[in-house]
Order: structure tokens, then C-alpha cells, then sequence
């Protein structure tokens, strides 16, 4: 019934290509017959007037609302957002073709150094201790560099960490005014 189009500044798997938000949105509404919402880069009121201007229903935010007071992730989490800039987040996995953004820390640094080292004969069994299992430890516990975490650029964006419903009234408002 929609879809969520993920830009390339996106947190997550942002696909292999590399289109960020101001192409990829006018080409999904040049080609889709279906509504689709926008996803990569939204966290405002300015996010969300532009991915409406570029042709998106609405706009879907992942980081964002991590860094709201409901979210049932650690606070350590929600700090390392808060202290991140739009230049903190790196791409991993490049080279298996299962491209990741995620906010850069000491494990992602190993698992890119593995990246560099092993080059095209990298395995994932290569860089497992980074990237398996590592949720519950970090989104949970709190163990900050247990592993890579998916963190969109969006990050730089982020300053503060409000209730869900202050955040969408807040959107709304700067929309509206907009």
C-alpha cells in the first residue's frame, strides 16, 4: 500500500548505489504509482516540508526517535546521538554488498581496518565479533563500543531528547510555519 524510500543518508542498510534523498525522492515519485514516505536524513519540520516538496506522503525517522524519552533503548545510546555529529556515522560492509551506516566507534574502526586489510577476499566469519549479536549489549546495556549499531548522518541534527509527542508537535509546528 506505501513504501518507505531510504536515502542514502539513511541509517541502516542504505543500499549500494549511493542516491541520496534529493534525487532518489523525485525519481520514486516520477516512477511509483503507490504513496511512499521518506526515510534518510528526517528530523524536523524542515525534513518533513521538503520530502512532501519532493513528492513523499510523509517521512519516516529511525534516529530520531531513538533519541526520544520513550524509546526503550539505553540512555548511553541516546547520548551517543546526542554528542554525534553529521560527519560521525561510516559505511560498513561495502565490500560483501551489504552496505550499513552506523555511528562510528572503536569496534567499527577494527571492522573497517579488517575491511582494508582483507580487501575483496573479506568474509563475514571476518568481521562476526562486530557486527552479530551486538544489539542487546548496546541498545539494552549500554556497552557503547560492544559493536556497529545502525545511526543515520541525521545525528548532526539532533539536540535534544523530547517525548514523542513534543517531537511531533514540534515537527508539525515548523512545518506549518514553514
Amino acid at each position: 500500500d506505501i513504501v518507505s524510500i531510504d536515502g542514502f543518508e539513511c541509517a541502516g542498510h542504505p543500499g549500494e548505489d549511493d542516491v541520496p534523498n534529493f534525487i532518489l525522492l523525485p525519481r520514486a515519485a516520477e516512477e511509483l504509482t503507490i504513496p511512499f514516505v521518506a526515510s534518510g536524513g528526517m528530523a524536523d519540520g524542515r525534513s518533513l516540508v521538503a520530502a512532501l516538496a519532493l513528492g513523499a506522503e510523509g517521512i519516516n525517522m529511525g534516529t530520531r526517535f531513538i533519541a526520544t524519552k520513550e524509546a526503550p533503548v539505553h540512555e548511553n545510546v541516546k547520548q551517543a546521538i546526542l554528542a554525534a555529529s553529521e560527519l560521525d556515522t561510516r559505511l560498513v560492509m561495502r565490500p560483501l554488498r551489504n552496505t550499513e551506516r552506523v555511528l562510528r566507534n572503536a569496534a567499527v574502526d577494527r571492522l573497517l581496518e579488517k575491511e582494508r586489510t582483507l580487501g575483496a577476499n573479506i568474509k563475514f566469519e571476518d568481521i562476526i565479533d562486530e557486527v552479530a549479536g551486538v544489539y542487546p549489549e548496546i541498545m539494552i546495556d549500554g556497552t557503547m563500543e560492544a559493536g556497529a549499531w545502525s545511526c543515520g548522518m541525521v545525528a548532526g541534527l539532533i539536540h535534544d531528547v523530547p517525548t514523542v509527542k513534543e517531537l511531533i508537535d514540534r515537527i508539525m509546528a515548523e512545518a506549518e510555519g514553514i
